[in-house]
């Protein structure tokens, strides 16, 4: 406890002497000192981690990531010191995220320390806070800001549910710092009787990738922390977070109460006024993200849109209330007037008012409507209700459920639309019928010792899987492309990943100093843009945890990396020390890379990435964030050239598999 003391007094004292406050970029005395503060704060936010975790005393709440304890009280003070860390060594000093802003945040790590360690855990307030949680994906600290009611009771708060509403914030640059700043200290509206949490999405990405991820992570965090009633959760956001909140309130569309977009672009080639398509392999992606595809799903949630009738962004929400009314599908679009990217005072309240409406209505009780239309292009947005679509036929096709249920028989009749294996909830019906078919067992099937029954499109008609099946399939899967398991490349960053690094001789030289600037390219623009740092390990420290916990990302050739060489030849590949040989043509090592997605042959689970990190990279991180999808697809091929800067990158081929896995079409 004593160093605990010690790390408030130093705190306060290196505070004392970094006065004055500058408005802009530090001096460089400035810098020191926010510098040293810095190191003095992660080196005893070590030590109380280590003190903590031997003394076995609770701080906070405490989970479990990957096999790791963590405490939340801990996550809190780290998500401070990592702002600091950031925005030292990216230097993004500026309007948004001054040396004075900084400096608060070193006063309020110092005060939240003080008060855990005279109330042995973090005391929760009415008013907004700013709070962090480990991320599964890459374990960084993640931050985002909790509002809790003026009428906050933390004793009645453990007893009494409460709704949830989830803000989307704004493209800006905004850092850590410039978020924790904004955030903290606000009061809570006069009207507000809901938690509320300010998602920070790892800046500014629309919430795609990992910045989806965080959504869901900031909202399970909170969830650990309060007792959220998830049947009242509200999701809104106004211009990129209007983006997000199209994509995210269409493609999982049963888990908000009431979703609002204000603003925000929902498809890249009317947004970005590009005519031309784009290669297959960049095409066909696009239909992950733009919600504009997705429009049919507004049916299964309560949406509310807006924009300015001077504001371009109108756009997108009037294309959406097209979709939604060629659909039949209700949709609310409210327009401001006389304005342009931002809300009218009237029609704000409006927006809220509906929020507030459909949150107080809240979600239908399990299993959930038995009647729903749902439609998804890949097997990565596979849910809604009580149906869960496994397979596809063919993915980045329209792929479609609709529901009618028969309450004289307890029939469920579903009619679907490129769908290879289903799971539905055996509590919905006693019975279904699957495109016009002969019924076949729901509530008893498998022995009715599953909660959900799985069913499979064969050549002869749908057939359901007995228990012996269904569980093979769970452990197993069928080796094609399924949920989480469906690629792009850049797919593998949503969840758990490790970079994966060779010891031993490479095949090619040429290639293996391509392949190490290649991770240390992902390496440096992931923990900018993604504001993470990856995980890298040496090949032989890959454990069996590991392999079942993560994607493995590796970097090399057969030679060089030991887990390539234990998997390449299960690959749709042939690799020899001088080239490679994909779909019938070769390539020499010497000038060329190999990037590629693949179920881990040693965990089909999971993925291996081979020479790859994001395909997305600064340029497009900086454009907007409508360039933000997958580059290369499943697979490429591409030409390499050492300059003086790095490489220069050419794309000579790249494909995407079908859904066994292959090349060459369905």
């Amino acid at each position: 406890m004593r160093s605990l003391v010690c790390f408030s007094l130093i705190l306060v004292i290196t505070l004392a002497s970094s006065e004055p406050l500058s408005a802009q970029a530090p001096t460089a005395e400035e810098l020191e000192t926010l510098k040293s503060q810095t190191k003095i704060m992660r080196t005893k936010l070590e030590e109380i981690s280590d003190v903590w975790k031997k003394g076995g005393r609770r701080h906070g709440v405490s989970y479990v990531i990957d096999g790791e304890q963590f405490m939340s009280d801990y996550a809190d003070l780290s998500v401070h010191v990592k702002a600091l860390e950031w925005i030292v060594k990216h230097d993004e000093f500026s309007n948004k995220a001054t040396i004075k802003q900084a400096n608060a945040v070193v006063q309020q790590a110092d005060a939240l320390l003080r008060e855990i360690q005279g109330k042995s855990e973090r005391q929760y307030r009415a008013g907004r806070q700013i709070c962090g949680y480990i991320s599964e994906v890459d374990h960084s600290v993640q931050p985002y800001a909790l509002t809790l009611p003026q009428d906050f009771d933390p004793e009645r708060s453990r007893a009494k549910r409460m709704p949830l509403y989830v803000v989307l914030h704004g493209r800006g640059g905004q850092n850590e710092v410039g978020f924790i700043a904004k955030n903290a200290g606000k009061a809570p509206g006069e009207k507000q009787t809901w938690i509320q949490i300010d998602v920070f999405g790892r800046i500014d990405n629309a919430y795609r990738w990992a910045g989806e991820t965080d959504v869901f992570e900031a909202i399970a965090d909170v969830s650990r922390r309060f007792p959220i009633d998830d049947k009242h959760i509200t999701l809104w956001g106004f211009s990129m977070g209007g983006a997000g909140a199209w994509h995210l309130g269409v493609h999982h569309p049963d888990k908000w109460a009431s979703a609002g977009a204000g603003a925000g672009f929902v498809d890249f080639y009317i947004y970005q006024k590009k005519d031309e398509k784009l290669p297959s392999y960049q095409d066909k992606p696009l239909r992950i993200y733009d919600a504009i595809n997705y429009a049919i799903n507004l049916g299964e949630v309560p949406f509310v849109g807006y924009g300015g009738d001077q504001d371009t962004q109108l756009k997108s929400g009037q294309l959406m209330l097209e979709q939604a009314e060629k659909h039949n599908v209700p949709l609310k679009l409210i327009v401001g007037n006389d304005i342009g990217h931002k809300f009218t005072p009237e029609a704000e309240a409006e927006f809220q008012a509906f929020l507030a409406e459909h949150n107080q209505k809240g979600l239908q009780a399990y299993p959930g409507p038995k009647e729903i239309r749902f439609v998804t292009y890949t097997p990565k947005y596979n849910k809604c209700h009580w149906l869960e679509i496994e397979e596809l036929d063919e993915t980045y096709q329209e792929s479609l459920v609709e529901s009618e249920y028969d309450a004289t028989d307890g029939t469920l009749n579903l009619e679907t639309k490129n769908l290879r294996v289903i799971s539905i909830s055996r509590d919905i019906a006693d019975q279904i019928s699957i495109d016009g078919e002969p019924p076949l067992p729901l509530r008893d099937a498998a022995d009715a010792l599953l909660p959900s029954v799985y069913y499979e499109k064969l050549d002869a008609g749908w057939e359901v899987l007995d228990y012996d099946e269904s569980r093979d399939y769970q452990e197993n899967g069928s080796g094609r492309k399924c949920h989480n398991v469906q690629g792009p490349i850049d797919d593998a960053f949503m969840s758990s990943f490790v970079c994966v690094r060779g010891t031993g001789v490479p095949w090619s030289k040429e290639h293996q100093a391509w392949a190490d600037w290649t991770l240390k390219r992902f390496d440096n623009e992931f923990d900018k843009w993604m504001r993470g740092e990856v995980r890298v390990i040496d090949d032989n420290a890959v454990t069996l945890d590991i392999m079942l916990q993560s994607n493995l990302i590796l970097f090399g050739d057969p030679g060089s990396n030991s887990m390539i060489n234990r998997i390449f030849k299960e690959l749709p590949v042939e690799w020899t020390k001088d080239s490679i040989t994909i779909n019938g043509k070769t390539w020499p090592m010497s000038q060329h890379g190999l990037a590629m997605i693949f179920p881990n042959p040693l965990n089909p689970h999971k993925y291996i990435v081979i020479n790859s990190g994001m395909t997305t990279h600064e340029a497009d991180f900086k454009a907007s964030n409508s360039w933000l999808f997958p580059k290369l697809g499943d697979v490429a091929v591409l030409k390499f050239k050492k300059t003086d800067k790095g490489y220069e990158e050419t794309t000579e081929w790249a494909d995407l598999f079908n859904d066994d896995w292959e090349l060459g079409g369905k």
